[in-house]
């Protein structure tokens, strides 16, 4: 039975949320659940989007400091989760927009900015001043200037909507893969024991590269690194992960660390605690839907919580 629904995969590739997108089925007939979820993608891209002159989001941004703006119920839901972990002052901070804007680290005219330039950004930096109104779905940034962005956590939002959408369509197996976020559903038709294998990104070589693999159940496999994005001036290079707490790119040993949770999104958010945090944090794999974390070091050491790293 493995056999015939490995046989049967689809697949198809496409280019959203600033990244290559790469969804597969198996078992299926047609490409009916693949282009549902390109379009869901498509869909929950023109609502969260900083990067376009109007979304959802960039209304509550452009409202910042005057009012309240009624945003859909999944667009208040993340906002939510997303406030909700910012607030916990871990590193992730859904308002550190201004900071990312006057960077502009992966993007034309990235540069370093003075100190006095990022001490004024520091003061929109805030989730303490959003306020959030559940019966209507009402948020209201209070300082002008402030300025959500989503792009830290959005990603694995929307993988575990379309695992809920692949549920409904009946999908046995599939891989939701974002760029740097796997989301596997359902049981792998690829082994006996229904487990998939789960490359880690080695973070000095290139995209695909990996130096270990994990083999576990249906969950998701979330990578937050400084290999990718970065800004180099004689000769040092600022990554793109910056710390709201200071400012600046966080001052960090890891390379990169690659989590593994049930849900998505909460792979996200973990994947910064960890990389905020600069490796393993006691008791964290006692969580629930958490099965671990591999944490790759500048200096090549490679660390493994919660899980057995095999070689490739």
């Amino acid at each position: 039975m493995a056999s015939t629904i490995s046989a049967m995969k689809r697949s198809a590739q496409r280019h959203g949320l600033g990244t290559t997108i790469t969804l597969t089925v198996f078992g299926e007939q047609d490409d009916r659940a693949l282009n549902a979820a390109f379009a869901l993608i498509a869909d929950y891209e023109d609502r969260l989007t900083v990067n376009r002159p109007v979304s959802e989001v960039m209304a509550v941004n452009d409202a910042a400091g005057k009012s309240s703006v009624v945003v859909s119920t999944s667009t208040y839901e993340l906002i939510s989760a997303a406030v909700a972990a910012s607030r916990g002052n871990f590193g992730y901070d859904a308002l550190i927009g201004p900071l990312v804007k006057l960077w502009k680290i992966g993007f034309t005219g990235a540069r370093v900015p003075h100190d006095d330039e990022i001490a004024a950004r520091m003061g929109e930096i805030s989730p303490e001043a959003v306020d959030l109104d559940a019966a209507t779905h009402a948020v209201k940034l209070t300082k002008p200037g402030m300025e959500l962005d989503l792009g830290g956590i959005a990603k694995g939002y929307i993988a575990d909507r379309i695992r809920d959408m692949w549920t409904a369509y009946g999908v046995a197996a599939g891989i939701v893969d974002l760029g740097g976020n796997l989301l596997f559903v359902g049981e792998s038709p690829r082994r006996d024991d229904a487990r998939w294998v789960i490359g880690v990104q080695d973070p000095v070589r290139s995209r695909h590269t990996d130096l270990g693999m994990a083999v576990l159940p249906s969950c998701s496999a979330v990578t937050s690194g400084i290999y990718e994005r970065y800004l180099e001036i004689d000769g040092h290079k600022y990554h793109h992960l910056l710390d709201p707490r200071t400012g600046r790119p966080l001052d960090t040993d890891l390379a990169g660390v690659t989590v593994f949770t049930r849900d998505s999104i909460a792979g996200e958010i973990e994947a910064k605690r960890l990389f905020f945090a600069g490796g393993p944090i006691d008791g964290w794999t006692h969580a629930p839907a958490v099965f671990g974390a591999v944490f790759v070091y500048a200096d090549g050491r490679v660390v493994s919580d919660g899980i057995t790293l095999l070689k490739p």
